[in-house]
């Protein structure tokens, strides 16, 4: 199926096979996982059939985003989480999209798979003129076959990992509009003074089973001349994080992957306690929770990695912003947090928790645990 993509080769393959990372097949994580991540094994049918509330029972408040960005950002620095993780960044003066997706499924199939809760606050034909959009990884829930379809119709260039050029390349993206970077490789955002790096992460990627980890995975540390941002795309916990620290830091923004997580999965996926120690390894900064409340990857509930970080932030003296989707703001301003999804979740079968419905069901287990 056109939405696989397509597998490397050339001249791509062969920079590919001069990385670091590749161990003469396919790519690896620097790091064998840390021995206490491994706490559980994969979710059992029980899980399944049996789970917590995994998806809101009524849509989560959202924000057209599309009045602020018609204003620069008074500071020169502001965030619009769309969902997941896709985040509009604006920062010296450029505009940078992060792992755009706006496809009703994080699925190869559009009959099957993860379906996101609700649309994105803003259609992807009214998205503001975007500079550079960063892909870190290949998975379905990062890198969308639709969304860049819509994308290739515009000018906008692509920044990501090794290998993932390839997909691009095949449906419709030119070469020239296309940058891949091993980790610790850099490239500056046309027309401008910002730095996007590629930096470790602790994961894998494919998108067919015959394709694992023949494309790498990344995060990205973007720096202009007043300010730096870290998105981490997917990762478990890796001490690869002080480096980047040491190397990339500090950071005015921290943008972490909080949710699809299980007690299996903890050398892949940080959830949220294992992302507040990945942001004490960056070394602090105003931490924006990713990766949640759009699509039901994991057996927790769709509310509970917000809950887990509000309940534990503040024991850590870690700074939070956690918007609705869609709202502009801008991290310098950032005063305290709002808890807008209780009421949604409030509202679910009179409070109680929710079993997951058989279609629910069905849709997680059509393709293979984990999907990202």
């Amino acid at each position: 199926m056109k939405t696989f993509g397509k597998q490397a080769s050339g001249a791509r393959l062969e920079r590919m096979k001069a990385s670091p990372r590749w161990d003469g097949n396919a790519f690896k994580n620097l790091h064998p996982a840390l021995p206490d991540l491994r706490t559980g094994g994969m979710p059992g049918i029980g899980e399944l059939l049996c789970g917590p509330r995994r998806v809101p029972g009524a849509p989560l408040p959202s924000v057209d985003p599309r009045a602020a960005w018609s204003r620069r950002p008074e500071t020169g620095l502001r965030a619009t989480w769309l969902g997941h993780s896709t985040i509009l960044l604006e920062i010296g003066g450029v505009r940078i999209l992060t792992d755009p997706v706006w496809g009703e499924r994080a699925s190869p199939l559009g009959f099957a798979g993860p379906k996101r809760f609700q649309p994105v606050p803003v259609p992807i034909t009214a998205l503001a003129d975007v500079d550079v959009v960063l892909i870190s990884h290949d998975h379905y829930d990062h890198l969308d076959y639709p969304t860049i379809q819509a994308l290739v119709r515009t000018p906008v260039p692509f920044v990501t990992s090794l290998g993932v050029g390839a997909h691009l390349e095949a449906w419709g993206v030119p070469a020239s509009r296309i940058t891949e970077l091993d980790w610790w490789e850099s490239a500056r955002v046309p027309g401008s003074d910002v730095v996007v790096t590629a930096a470790p992460s602790q994961h894998f990627s494919g998108r067919s089973l015959g394709a694992r980890n023949t494309t790498l995975w990344s995060g990205f540390a973007v720096r202009s001349d007043r300010h730096a941002l870290f998105f981490s795309g997917d990762t478990g916990l890796t001490t690869e994080y002080k480096d980047i620290r040491d190397r990339l830091g500090p950071f005015d923004l921290v943008m972490l992957e909080v949710g699809a997580f299980h007690p299996g999965w903890g050398d892949i996926h940080l959830g949220p306690e294992r992302a507040l120690a990945a942001h004490e390894l960056l070394g602090g900064g105003l931490f924006l929770p990713v990766h949640w409340g759009t699509f039901s990857l994991a057996t927790h509930a769709w509310d509970d990695p917000a809950e887990q970080l509000v309940a534990r932030a503040p024991q850590r003296g870690v700074h939070l912003a956690m918007p609705r989707l869609g709202e502009p703001f801008e991290p310098a301003r950032v005063a305290h947090v709002d808890p807008w999804w209780r009421a949604t979740a409030a509202g679910e079968r009179g409070d109680t928790p929710a079993e997951a419905t058989e279609a629910d069901v069905q849709d997680a287990a059509a393709l293979p645990w984990p999907l990202d």
